[in-house]
């Protein structure tokens, strides 16, 4: 039986802490930052967790238990 694949899109965005919880960066950082205020662009450089409702899905593409 072949080897199944992990999402190539998925393994670049998510990244495993040491506890097993998935990290994600915030949205809205990319482009178009004049007008975000520093505040809101200071607040979405923190990583964030994966919600509890969306970790079945990201752990399938991931190929996790």
């Amino acid at each position: 039986m072949p080897k199944v694949k992990t999402n190539a899109a998925s393994k670049k965005r998510f990244a495993l802490t040491g506890t097993g919880k998935i990290k994600r960066k915030h949205a809205y950082h990319s482009h178009i930052l004049t007008k975000k205020s520093t505040k809101r662009k200071r607040n979405l450089d923190h990583t964030g967790l994966v919600a509890e409702a969306n970790l079945k899905a990201v752990r399938s593409l991931l190929n996790l238990r």
